[in-house]
């Protein structure tokens, strides 16, 4: 079974009204914004929803997951709202800091520890991240894109580092291929 099936994971896409504000959150003052608002918000309102509503989901039609890494340091659970990119079966995600001109700290927690937890809705599934090659990077980034332009916005406001892209994959595995 792949990641998206095991997650549920089927966003719809964004309305109007929501693309509007997905250019508003784009934009320099709206990037950081959010950047400094949404995570105790969102991390509030998918515990109280069971894991049902987050304010971009609702306000800019991004599909969002709860990604929960080891920090590389204190080695405590660390727990941010991102937004998944399918790619083939698994799902991508993107250390763009909203173009800010730090990289965010999941990343690093990542590199040290690849193992992480990722929620959607009420599902829950361990994970093992993998940074992308050349050749998934760009399909990463052309399809983190499609899903939200500001992504492009990020990029380019963050043109100073690189901004590290990983593939998200079952821990569980693939299923077993039947022998029968």
């Amino acid at each position: 079974m792949s990641l998206l099936d095991e997650l549920g994971y089927r966003p719809a896409s964004a309305n109007a009204v929501q693309r509007g504000m997905q250019m508003v959150a784009s934009s320099r003052p709206g990037a950081w914004l959010f950047q400094r608002m949404l995570y105790p918000v969102d991390k509030l309102l998918f515990r109280i929803s069971g894991g049902r509503v987050t304010v971009p989901a609702v306000v800019a039609g991004l599909p969002i997951v709860m990604f929960t890494t080891t920090g590389a340091k204190s080695g405590q659970e660390r727990t941010m709202p991102l937004l998944a990119v399918p790619i083939d079966d698994n799902l991508a995600i993107i250390g763009s800091n909203y173009g800010q001109e730090t990289t965010p700290s999941w990343v690093y927690n990542l590199e040290a520890n690849p193992a992480a937890t990722i929620a959607y809705g009420d599902r829950s599934i361990a994970v093992t991240a993998r940074s992308t090659n050349d050749d998934e990077n760009d399909r990463v980034w052309a399809q983190a894109t499609a899903v939200y332009p500001g992504y492009a916005k990020y990029r380019d406001r963050a043109s100073h580092r690189v901004i590290r892209t990983f593939i998200l994959e079952s821990a569980s595995g693939p299923a077993p291929e039947d022998s029968g």
